[in-house]
């Protein structure tokens, strides 16, 4: 099982693929387990990297974290970019890993060539979806003092729909269950889309933030995440805008994530 030793973790991660390199960061609760059939694909455009981020599944910590906060995962990245000698990287995140992605583009430009965001979970964007967020966070520790375990579930059930939910096969279910601890290390920690101090990005912040952008959303999600895409689409400075069938469980491999990434690959990484 290869692993890397960064920041004092060591990352279960894979490699897939030649060319330019693509870095897939899972959402909250997730895994690169996840990414099994999205990685083959993008391996036909480039050199996809996944891996399991600090805490969740194949790189989950004895003990668990009481806390983990969003500047570590986006350390992790970085640094985990750095050790394969793989960037700038065209960076793709949904949900938490959105989140992540545009941390990592804020805090190591260098290491960004460009995003796909697929309903990234910067709730503070907007007031509506801040308050939801905020609910959910209550709805999920609530739920953590009875069902410890039930913790991910919970989250999922949420924000990909009990049907998405129940759709996975049960061996996922048990992988994602006991993510838990992470997750609710995620949501005692600072800056994580369930955290009590989440991150607050402004318009200036967001057009400091000078990369081509995908960001892609799904016509059955919350409404909420759509209200996020649209505000991110008018603050980041050069975006694409695409809406797609289904839940939030988009493909990272979706078809216009593959074109974005061809033609990112076409493209000088010193464009902007």
């Amino acid at each position: 099982m290869p692993k890397v030793s960064v920041n004092g973790v060591a990352l279960y991660y894979e490699e897939h693929g030649e060319g330019v390199p693509i870095l897939g960061l899972h959402g909250t609760p997730g895994s690169a387990a996840l990414w099994a059939g999205a990685a083959v694909a993008l391996s036909n455009h480039g050199r996809c990297i996944i891996f399991d981020r600090r805490g969740f599944h194949r790189s989950a910590l004895v003990p668990p974290p009481s806390t983990l906060d969003l500047i570590q995962h986006v350390d992790d990245a970085a640094a985990l970019l750095a050790a394969l000698h793989a960037g700038p990287a065209v960076v793709i995140g949904p949900g938490t890993g959105g989140l992540i992605a545009l941390g990592l583009a804020r805090h190591f430009p260098d290491k960004v060539k460009a995003l796909v965001l697929l309903e990234p979970a910067l709730f503070t964007i907007d007031p509506d979806a801040d308050t939801w967020a905020r609910g959910l966070r209550q709805r999920v520790l609530g739920a953590s003092r009875d069902r410890p375990f039930g913790v991910a579930e919970v989250v999922m059930r949420e924000a990909w729909g009990v049907q998405s939910w129940d759709a996975l096969p049960g061996d996922i279910h048990e992988m994602l269950a006991h993510t838990s601890p992470a997750v609710l290390a995620e949501i005692r920690g600072r800056g994580l889309d369930l955290s009590d101090s989440p991150l607050e990005m402004n318009e200036d912040d967001l057009a400091d933030i000078r990369r081509p952008s995908l960001i892609l959303s799904a016509e059955g999600s919350p409404h909420v995440l759509r209200l996020i895409t649209s505000r991110l689409s008018g603050a980041l400075p050069y975006t694409e805008s695409v809406l797609v069938s289904g839940g939030h469980l988009i493909n990272p491999a979706h078809p216009a994530v593959l074109d974005f990434v061809d033609r990112m690959a076409a493209t000088p990484s010193s464009w902007v």
